[in-house]
């Protein structure tokens, strides 16, 4: 997530200060194309339970238990992207993540957390990947890994800072891959205190994507993201992955 700001200054905090403060954001030269924060929703189920897609990104160090413990103790399912830089660090975690495959959803995050992005420069302190074919390799490693540890090939990707070039996002689709937008970010980067993690979680309305981390067990966000979950399940809200059921995308600009 964003590595040149604060951790008390998530990815929405950044995208507000980027007129102020653009070097954060893109250092390097200006593009020629507006990034895209591509949109998810799950299509609202009439007559049925609300339904709520957690995914959670684990981009690279280690794992936070407090989450994936927590879910599991509830028994709330969660769609992980996980990048082949995480699973090769946490061998033991990607185990109980397999064991629990009734709960866990294993999605690709990318080989080594690079943004698709073309050009140059950096988004939030991240060197992007400049061209297609870097894009394009990205893609494909984080497949391979997940392949490796014997999940089943992904079917989303999600990648670093979730912004895209369009070519980039073209490029990710045409290698049979939907892209994993989101509509609610829950934890900005697992820079929140916990009780704002979980009120942001626990107002989820039905067809909410939300986004939250389980890669920072040294932050105090972690905690909330249980939280939040918990509450929406107390109030009847259905958990589920990305793939129960249809869901509708738009692709948002993130700057001018």
């Amino acid at each position: 997530m964003c590595q040149c700001c604060p951790p008390a200054l998530g990815r929405r905090g950044v995208l507000l200060a980027a007129a102020v403060a653009p070097a954060c954001f893109a250092a390097g030269p200006a593009r020629a194309e507006a990034l895209l924060m591509p949109r998810l929703r799950l299509t609202p189920s009439p007559g049925g339970p609300a339904r709520v897609a957690l995914t959670l990104d684990a981009c690279s160090g280690r794992a936070d238990l407090r989450v994936l413990g927590g879910l599991i103790r509830l028994g709330l399912p969660a769609t992980v992207f996980v990048t082949a830089r995480w699973l090769h660090a946490n061998p033991d975690i990607v185990t109980l993540l397999r064991e629990r495959s009734d709960l866990f959803a294993l999605q690709n995050h990318g080989a080594r957390h690079v943004p698709a992005v073309l050009g140059g420069g950096r988004i939030y302190g991240i060197p992007v990947a400049g061209t297609i074919e870097a894009v394009q390799a990205e893609v494909a490693g984080g497949a391979d890994a997940l392949r490796a540890i014997g999940a089943p090939s992904p079917a989303w990707f999600r990648g670093a800072t979730a912004l895209y070039s369009p070519a980039a996002l073209a490029a990710i689709r045409a290698m049979g891959f939907r892209v994993a937008g989101f509509s609610l970010n829950g934890d900005d980067g697992a820079s929140l205190p916990a009780a704002r993690v979980a009120t942001r979680i626990a107002a989820a309305r039905d067809g909410d994507v939300v986004i939250a981390h389980t890669n920072h067990p040294e932050r105090p966000s972690g905690p909330g993201v249980v939280d939040g979950v918990a509450r929406l399940a107390d109030r009847g809200v259905r958990l589920v992955w990305l793939d129960d059921g249809p869901s509708e995308e738009d692709e948002t600009p993130a700057r001018s």
